[in-house]
């Protein structure tokens, strides 16, 4: 088989392989950054009692900078993980100064337009019962 015809076939394996990877966790918001509370994605479940308390939320909307919008191209958009770890240390924050043990269900949102970008990352705020 020539090297051509190979393309299509080594295509369809690498695209199956990471949307395989994609597919059944999804992509995590953060590796394995330490939180003075527990922090579970939207598809980790708690494993303990707990008791709901508020949904917490933090976002923010920017105008796009001349980098951004160079050559009409989406370049340099969206947050990088250590961004996305700042942001959810900001959330942390906000879920302990009401009282909480843990979020769950945090989800992370990033949207562009033609002349904004924004997040917003939230998740529900528990505190464990039974201790």
């Amino acid at each position: 088989m020539t090297t051509i015809k190979k393309a299509p076939i080594l295509f369809s394996f690498l695209a199956a392989v990471l949307l395989s990877a994609c597919a059944g966790n999804g992509i995590p918001i953060s590796s394995n950054t330490k939180y003075p509370i527990e922090v579970l994605y939207d598809n980790q479940p708690l494993e303990r009692p707990y008791s709901e308390l508020a949904v917490v939320e933090i976002g923010s909307e920017d105008s796009l900078t001349a980098d951004q919008t160079k050559d009409r191209r989406m370049m340099f958009r969206g947050n990088d993980a250590k961004t996305k770890e700042l942001l959810t240390a900001r959330l942390v924050m906000k879920a302990q100064k009401i009282g909480a043990d843990a979020i769950i269900n945090v989800k992370y949102k990033y949207y562009t337009s033609v002349n904004k970008e924004g997040y917003m990352l939230s998740g529900l705020a528990v505190r464990y019962r039974g201790e």
